[in-house]
């Protein structure tokens, strides 16, 4: 197990410091992907719209929300951003 020295601010360490740890959570999230995608085929939803009904309609909408939702806080850090010297005046 690889060992990680303390933040100098604080002296603490965080739980995510250690790789380990990060790849552990990743691959939890993943596998839940998963559980979550193929249990499509066994639970019956009741849908409002003809869509939802589609096979992996969630999983492909919440991919694609998060796809847009990174493309336009791309677009807007140009339209927000200041410059490194903006409140040393």
């Amino acid at each position: 197990m690889q060992e990680t020295t303390p933040h100098p601010e604080d002296g603490k360490r965080h739980v995510f410091d250690n790789p380990r740890n990060v790849r552990l959570v990743i691959y939890a999230l993943g596998i839940a992907c998963v559980v979550t995608f193929v249990l499509d085929f066994v639970i019956h939803r009741h849908v409002d719209h003809p869509w939802e009904a589609l096979f992996g309609f969630h999983a492909i909408y919440g991919f694609c929300a998060c796809v847009v939702l990174v493309l336009v806080a791309k677009e807007l850090r140009k339209v927000l951003m200041r410059g490194e010297d903006y409140y040393d005046d």
